[in-house]
């Protein structure tokens, strides 16, 4: 919606004579301006109406259409937008809708409303991890998680275009085989936790980013060790640089791989010479990279395969803030919300979708007992 108001001059400020016309090019001042919302009630009757031939009593049914509970789906899909997006608070939630949208609601609606919306994404946040399960290369990470009085661990598996979120009980292997699934075949790129170690290293990617953290610690130790992690540091810019040209379209795979073979034999036997340091923090950790040596370059060899696990920590961050908020979920009902709807959330900005959208439709197809809209990719 937009309107023009047009300020004409009338009379000539010199002569006084009439000014008549239009001047095609004014000076031009824009104002964004937003309207004081107000909701849409809509009251919903059921009339019963007698048989003037029989007497019965005949009751009209509800619209199928008609939302079962108090609130309409795209109110239920703000709900779950304002917290899984914006992690805003039950309680300021329940004050934006009064102040903001002059809907009033109880604090304690807000989790109902979350729960419909957590229920209505099961569906597609099922077939979303089944896709990331068949996908040829996915990153993966995992941070602490709080259920009432439990530890628990938020896992997180993404792709380009679907990320899902999990939440279990523990930061082991078993972890890692629920969240991918137990034939998965593709490349899995983390950083270097134990959880990882039962991977096959030639389907594995290590995350450089964090090894890079690891050589920068070697320098900050001086010695030895700051040596070593020099000489490191400087492969990584050059290799980086490789990539990022690769990356561009600027180098071919083949010309990658070329370039790419003397700083592979350059770092590994850096870091061979490492384990003969006298720093025993240094020489355990060179020590553990070769342990895990054919899994440094597999983006070199494998098309779709990032050297950093970068993607899923960006994931991932959302989850932290929303546990340095809120201490974690008070039941395994809340711990599914914050599964399903930072699922929805992260996917559909990846696929820049609308998430208030989704998530409205989402709540509408349960009202009409229909599917759900899908979160995967369109084909």
């Amino acid at each position: 919606m937009s309107k023009i108001v047009k300020s004409l001059p009338t009379v000539c400020k010199d002569c006084g004579a009439l000014l008549l016309g239009e001047d095609p090019q004014p000076e031009r001042h824009q104002v964004s301006e937003v309207p004081k919302p107000a909701p849409i009630i809509v009251e919903y009757q059921r009339h019963t109406l007698n048989c003037v031939v029989c007497g019965a009593q005949n009751r009209a049914e509800w619209p199928k259409d008609m939302p079962r509970g108090s609130f309409g789906e795209r109110l239920q899909g703000l709900i779950g937008y304002l917290s899984g997006r914006f992690g805003v608070s039950h309680r300021d939630i329940t004050e934006m809708l009064g102040t903001v949208f002059q809907v009033e609601i109880s604090l304690g609606s807000i989790p109902a409303q979350e729960q419909r919306v957590s229920q209505a994404l099961q569906q597609p946040v099922e077939a979303a991890q089944k896709y990331v399960q068949t996908q040829s290369a996915v990153n993966v990470d995992e941070t602490g998680w709080h259920e009432f009085t439990k530890d628990f661990w938020l896992w997180v598996c993404t792709t380009p275009s679907v990320t899902v979120f999990r939440i279990f009980q523990n930061r082991s292997a078993s972890g890692a085989a629920t969240l991918l699934g137990k034939d998965f075949s593709g490349i899995v790129g983390s950083d270097r936790y134990s959880a990882y170690n039962s991977l096959d290293p030639l389907h594995r990617q290590v995350c450089w980013a964090h090894l890079k953290r690891d050589f920068q610690a070697w320098v900050e130790r001086g010695g030895e060790s700051q040596i070593i992690g020099r000489m490191l540091l400087a492969r990584l810019k050059r290799f980086f640089g490789l990539w990022h040209r690769f990356r561009d379209g600027i180098l071919s795979r083949a010309d990658f791989q070329t370039v790419m073979k003397p700083i592979r034999l350059e770092v590994v036997d850096l870091l061979e010479i490492g384990t003969l340091l006298g720093h025993n923090e240094t020489r355990r950790t060179c020590q553990n990279i070769l342990k895990v040596k054919q899994a440094l370059w597999t983006f070199v060899d494998r098309e779709g395969v990032e050297p950093t696990n970068n993607a899923a920590e960006r994931a991932l961050r959302r989850g932290v803030i929303w546990r340095r908020r809120s201490y974690g979920t008070q039941s395994e009902n809340g711990s599914l919300f914050v599964e399903r709807i930072l699922t929805a959330v992260i996917t559909l900005r990846q696929q820049k979708r609308d998430v208030l959208d989704y998530l409205a439709a989402t709540c509408k197809a349960v009202t009409l007992g229909i599917p759900a809209p899908s979160l995967l990719p369109a084909v």
